[in-house]
């Protein structure tokens, strides 16, 4: 890929592919918000975000050793982070006899917040032009 031509369409296909993604995130938390379903729920089971999550997944080769790898780094860590978090407030639901959805509330709004800001963030500097700084 020594054309300069072809490695400016390559990037900016790849640029347009995590704005997808960061959009069909984003989609899943209007759902979750305006619809019936949750945040959470709409984040982590509606197909929106089931399918960013497949493409970052099948794209993730193709952004390697670019400032987007970070950005599709952020944006899976957000789904099986949030995914990681809301089972542990489930079990604990389940271990304390369901008396424990009184304290879970405050956690899973938390991580219903915690998707809005990870979604907003990545995508802002996405337009910006600046890469995700994950650990």
């Amino acid at each position: 890929m020594s054309d300069p031509q072809l490695d400016a369409a390559t990037s900016r296909s790849l640029f347009n592919w995590t704005q997808l993604i960061y959009a069909l995130h984003a989609l899943s938390l209007i759902t979750g918000i305006i619809g019936a379903a949750t945040v959470i729920g709409a984040f982590l089971t509606g197909w929106p975000s089931l399918i960013a999550v497949v493409l970052n997944y099948v794209k993730r080769a193709d952004v390697r050793g670019t400032w987007l790898e970070s950005h599709f780094r952020w944006q899976i860590r957000t789904f099986w982070f949030g995914l990681l978090w809301v089972s542990l407030c489930i079990l604990f639901i389940v271990l304390t006899l369901g008396i424990g959805i009184i304290v879970a509330w405050l956690p899973l709004g938390i991580v219903s917040l915690w998707f809005v800001y990870r979604v907003a963030r990545g995508w802002l500097a996405l337009r910006d032009g600046r890469p995700m700084y994950v650990g």
